[in-house]
């Protein structure tokens, strides 16, 4: 049993979801400034930040769920937790840079 949880507190799922759409919403924000705010872009980001935002909400909901099953695990899941809600004031920013400019 030992192992297992071992195990469970390795995964990177949530990390590597965090770290991935993150860059690429800032490599899409950086384009769409750098563009001269071209609309094409938007076309692209727009529907990646739907499905960004339905992956994460998912995630949110699997590390919800693991949290309150695994209390020896409670505190490397809210640290992914935290990471997972981290994405939304970045691309808050992003979106009301986006609409100022």
């Amino acid at each position: 049993m030992q192992t297992l949880n071992k195990k469970l507190s390795e995964e990177t799922q949530s990390i590597e979801l965090v770290i991935g759409t993150f860059i690429i919403s800032t490599v899409l924000f950086a384009f769409y400034m750098f563009t001269s705010q071209n609309a094409n872009v938007l076309l692209f980001a727009f529907p990646f930040a739907v499905s960004v935002l339905f992956l994460n909400a998912i995630m949110l909901f699997h590390l919800t769920n693991r949290f309150i099953k695994l209390y020896k695990e409670r505190k490397d899941i809210a640290i992914k937790i935290l990471l997972v809600l981290s994405n939304i004031p970045v691309a808050f920013l992003y979106y009301a840079v986006a609409i100022k400019s």
